[in-house]
């Protein structure tokens, strides 16, 4: 069966960043009159992102003992070593592949300047290739260090 218009269960997303985009520019229209109800969000928000991080903060703890308890049930440890093994090598030959490689390539067709000479993209490279993951959690610490590190206002981060 195709589902047909009011069949498709799940949440309304589009329906929901329109409201919340139309809700905060009559918030703004508002002026002084709707400054509290900004400054309420505004609050919400900081309280959620430190909740955020308290969770990363104990994350790897519990992924150590789910993969632990894991290792523990595994009767063949050698299969085990070897297959995790050549994970990690493809996985660090990936990002090495990406990020010295790719992303150079990228900088260098939009920019037509080398990206390893005297220029702050190589950091970015460093820092993208060996130290990025990719997850919805690390948001509250990228937020904070685009605008602490870069200087980027605070309503466009």
């Amino acid at each position: 069966q195709i589902p047909v218009g009011t069949e498709i269960e799940g949440m309304n997303i589009l329906g929901l960043v329109l409201f919340a985009l139309v809700l905060g520019v009559a918030l703004k229209k508002l002026g002084p009159e709707g400054e509290d109800l900004i400054r309420f969000f505004n609050s919400f928000n900081e309280a959620t992102m430190v909740l955020v991080s308290w969770i990363m903060w104990y994350v790897p703890i519990g992924i150590m003992f789910l993969v632990g308890s894991k290792i523990v049930e595994m009767e063949d440890i050698v299969l085990l070593v070897t297959s995790l093994g050549k994970y990690i090598f493809a996985s660090i030959l990936g990002h090495f592949i990406h990020g010295g490689i790719i992303l150079p390539l990228i900088y260098f067709a939009a920019t037509r300047q080398n990206p390893y000479h005297n220029s702050p993209f190589k950091y970015f490279v460093l820092d993208f290739s060996l130290f990025s993951v990719p997850s919805s959690a690390t948001l509250p610490s990228m937020i904070k260090c685009i605008e602490e590190n870069n200087g980027v206002d605070k309503r466009i981060s």
